[in-house]
């Protein structure tokens, strides 16, 4: 099976991380490089914990369609089951999920990744695609490691 993600791609965000700059400036380039370079990303963004509202995601740098999910309680939606569990979360089908919040009707699976801090949970990379089951081990392997050197500069 072909890598679906460019081998070269992990070693270009970690060292657009230790680049520096603004924390935004920083996840506006992971979320564009991401987007623009694996083509089953079709949305790609951050959710960070609201600091004044702990159990609360607010919408931080994103890339793709707007959407109207800018403020998610945990355990709304699959961002919001996420940050409750504190897991990743890769869902084949948005159509089958209860719980989902419908961003656009062409959004057909979804991957949560958790950005963790000191072993709490800062934030959250989100990032959805028009393809059903498009979301392998692969990817979730890739982008843990993203959030993993992410959490720095949280």
């Amino acid at each position: 099976m072909l890598n679906r993600i460019p081998p070269s791609l992990l070693a270009e965000v970690l060292s657009s991380i230790s680049a520096g700059g603004s924390r935004d400036d920083i996840l506006n380039g992971i979320c564009r490089k991401l987007r623009s370079s694996v083509p089953h990303y079709d949305w790609v963004g951050f959710y960070i914990v609201d600091p004044d509202q702990p159990r609360t995601l607010i919408l931080g740098p994103y890339d793709g369609a707007p959407t109207e999910h800018t403020v998610i309680p945990f355990g709304k939606g699959i961002c919001g089951q996420s940050a409750l569990m504190e897991q990743p979360l890769i869902v084949d089908s948005v159509s089958d999920e209860s719980n989902y919040l419908a961003c656009s009707i062409d959004v057909q699976s979804e991957i949560v990744i958790p950005v963790l801090k000191n072993d709490s949970y800062v934030a959250q990379l989100d990032i959805d695609s028009h393809t059903p089951g498009a979301f392998r081990m692969e990817d979730e392997e890739f982008l843990s490691a993203i959030c993993s050197a992410v959490s720095d500069i949280f």
